[in-house]
């Protein structure tokens, strides 16, 4: 990385609490991003194939991920601003050919793509620019890892409450197709205003050199990315999926006269516990050591057994409690993650470092699709694919267990 972050001493006095603006734009492209999820429901119900439909669940990463890759490494280089500021407009984009393209499946995919993006925009820029904005100067010391928690708690809010307002009103409301994007849009237009009011947090550099050369990311080769935040990074959505795409779809049969409020309740729980225990998170989180990642992981691999049962007797409590098992690993896995990169990183490629990290944990919303393909295709049951989930999970544990007490420079 050749661009250099420099905090602006001189904007202190104005720019003290300007962290909400960042905040609430990151909401309202999480409640975009996420609104579909209880919807899987309603357009398998109307005659979508299953398979498309998680696959449209996973078009998104599609725009993530690129968005994460270049879009981190490109505020470093050019600042905040200039790479956030479009993102809640690129999310309204987005909702609206959602709204309307409910019988389009190309509408639909290129809806979900422009969310990615806007969410990758989010999560990259948008959640190192809050953490900027969380520290002095531009805001009092609240100790460490208060921009990681806000960050992660903007999020999980957001995917937590835009996926329960559009279930309720897609199962309830008129235009169930429509509304709930519509709405959506409304909150991002308003966001759009507020955070291009926030302050600049990076000096954009006159000669900063080649693009490319900022688009590598050595710090993503220490030996404690890659032993404890990659194997934590890889549950995240891997099982926030499996809890509220996988779980409800299964349950669609047995859940009689509204399947989609079913889905949006789970997807709310979910989330909800893993905005819970974030405000904790803290707590469990010591210096040192991995052992928030190993807590985050513990959760995961008993979330995977409960739903390995969930799976096999199929009933309303086995679901729910499958859910905010592994809502907690998310929960806790996000702020791990998070601080961790924090600790490793150096100021010129947080934002490129925290797009690596979403860009792995991102990669989860692929499970429900292959799942999917592998039940149609071959046959595979879903306890028996959830049991395969247990122990890649308690791999994943074990690696985190060995390098417990590994150093943040172990590769230098």
């Amino acid at each position: 990385m050749t661009a250099l972050t420099d905090i602006r001493p001189a904007r202190a006095a104005t720019a003290t609490g300007r962290w909400p603006a960042v905040a609430a734009s990151i909401f309202a492209i999480a409640w975009g991003g996420n609104e579909f999820t209880p919807l899987l429901v309603m357009y398998k119900a109307n005659g979508l194939p299953a398979t498309t439909v998680d696959l449209l669940l996973f078009h998104y990463v599609l725009g993530i991920v690129p968005a994460l890759l270049i879009g981190g490494p490109m505020s470093d280089r050019y600042g905040r601003r200039p790479l956030m500021r479009p993102a809640p407009l690129i999310a309204a984009a987005g909702s609206l050919l959602l709204a309307f393209g409910a019988d389009s499946v190309p509408m639909l995919s290129a809806g979900r793509v422009l969310c990615g993006i806007a969410l990758g925009l989010a999560m990259a820029v948008g959640s190192s620019w809050l953490k900027e904005l969380s520290q002095p100067p531009f805001d009092r010391d609240r100790g460490a890892g208060i921009g990681a928690r806000r960050s992660a708690m903007s999020l999980t809010a957001g995917f937590a409450v835009g996926a329960g307002v559009a279930g309720v009103l897609a199962q309830w409301a008129p235009w169930p197709h429509s509304l709930a994007y519509l709405i959506n849009v409304a909150l991002c237009l308003a966001a759009a205003t507020q955070v291009a009011r926030a302050p600049e947090t990076v000096v954009s550099q006159a000669d900063p050199g080649r693009l490319r050369d900022d688009l590598r990311i050595p710090v993503a080769g220490y030996r404690r990315f890659g032993a404890v935040v990659v194997p934590v990074a890889s549950w995240l959505f891997a099982s926030a999926a499996t809890a509220y795409a996988v779980m409800p779809t299964l349950m669609a049969p047995r859940v009689h006269g509204a399947p989609i409020a079913f889905s949006a309740l789970i997807t709310a729980i979910t989330l909800s516990c893993g905005f819970a225990i974030q405000s904790v998170a803290r707590r469990i989180d010591e210096p040192g050591t991995a052992r928030a990642a190993v807590v985050s992981l513990l959760f995961v691999v008993c979330g995977m057994v409960a739903a390995v049962a969930a799976a096999h007797v199929l009933t309303m409590w086995a679901t729910i409690l499958t859910a905010c098992v592994l809502g907690a690993g998310y929960g806790i896995g996000m702020v791990a993650g998070l601080q961790e990169i924090e600790r490793i990183a150096r100021p010129d490629d947080l934002a490129g470092l925290t797009a690596v990290f979403y860009s792995v944990s991102y990669l989860g919303f692929g499970v429900p699709a292959i799942l999917a393909s592998l039940h149609k295709s071959v046959g595979f049951g879903y306890p028996a694919m959830f049991a395969v989930g247990v122990v890649a999970a308690v791999g994943c544990l074990a690696l985190v267990l060995r390098n417990y007490r590994v150093r943040d420079d172990a590769s230098r």
